[in-house]
């Protein structure tokens, strides 16, 4: 009987301390926006890969590889830190481009392993719809986040910057610059 006690014991003690353990869990983040611009248009502005300066905080963009193959990109952004990322995809006849981060500032970006895809798609003859889809880690991937880098933190984060990047391409292409 005691042994079966320790046992029992030791299999909550294992069980207490893996659910202790359990790190970070993939986030998901899905934003579109609809825009008063044909597809072409949009695209031409999103399929730019050498000018992301509608993405939020972006002001230089430095592009080295082909296009129609695997490409590095790198964002400068309005304080001087950089974003460095690596194409996955970029089909212009698809109007998508699917990329991952390498490296990013968790002050800039609160997220780690992000991985995203852009979309545009017509919708009728005048107006487009760009979808924006992105999985990532928390800005910290141990236990025991500080509060501007937990799982709700760093969804914010990103949140926040895909849509402020998504209010920046609306405007831009429906200005007409």
């Amino acid at each position: 009987m005691k042994k079966i006690t320790l046992a029992l014991a030791a299999t909550a003690a294992l069980v207490a301390a893996t659910a202790q353990a359990h790190g970070p869990t993939r986030r998901k983040i899905t934003e579109s926006i609809e825009i008063n611009a044909p597809a072409d248009k949009v695209w031409a502005v999103v399929g730019d890969l050498k000018n992301a300066d509608w993405m939020q905080n972006v002001t230089k963009t430095e592009l080295t590889g082909d296009p129609a193959g695997k490409f590095k990109r790198v964002l400068t952004l309005k304080n001087g830190n950089q974003i460095s990322e690596t194409s996955n995809k970029y089909k212009p006849e698809d109007k998508l481009f699917s990329y991952y981060i390498d490296k990013v500032d968790v002050k800039d970006l609160p997220a780690n392993d992000y991985s995203a895809t852009i979309t545009v798609e017509p919708e009728g003859n005048a107006k487009s719809k760009v979808e924006w889809k992105a999985a990532f880690y928390r800005g910290y991937m141990n236990n025991d986040p500080p509060p501007d880098l937990n799982d709700e933190a760093s969804e914010k984060g990103v949140g926040d910057w895909i849509k402020a990047s998504l209010a920046n391409l609306k405007a831009k292409v429906e200005k007409g610059s």
